[in-house]
């Protein structure tokens, strides 16, 4: 049984924020650190619980990192249909410029595991765009 697409049970829905961190930078050093705010809501219709984490970090001389790990900021949060869980995290790149994304691996309360994709977001220090 097919259902249609606006009556998705298993599904979240991540936005990010990325902002530079002056203080925590050595551009001298080639050291660029950057925060970045999650915000993951359960946009599906059954409880879910963020298991793991899967993030593709790239700067702009092409240096790809991937980290990979259990929950976020030493949580796996439990989503109830509609409910939102928000945290603040950092990289740090060799570039003042580069990007990030990745995916989530979740449970739903009925044991459907599903992936929640992290659209790719800019990290990049202010005046560095030509």
């Amino acid at each position: 049984m097919h259902r249609p697409v606006s009556e998705r049970r298993y599904a979240m829905k991540v936005a990010v924020e990325s902002r530079y961190l002056p203080e925590q930078s050595r551009p001298e050093a080639g050291e660029y650190a950057f925060a970045y705010t999650v915000r993951v809501t359960n946009s599906g219709t059954v409880p879910a619980q963020l298991i793991s984490r899967h993030w593709i970090i790239t700067d702009t001389n092409g240096q790809v990192l991937e980290v990979k790990g259990l929950g976020v900021v030493g949580k796996q949060p439990l989503l109830g249909p509609g409910q939102s869980f928000e945290y603040t995290s950092g990289s740090q790149l060799a570039t003042p410029t580069g990007s990030m994304h990745g995916s989530y691996f979740c449970v739903a309360e009925d044991g459907e595991r599903f992936e929640a994709p992290i659209p790719e977001f800019a990290l990049t220090m202010p005046h560095t765009l030509h």
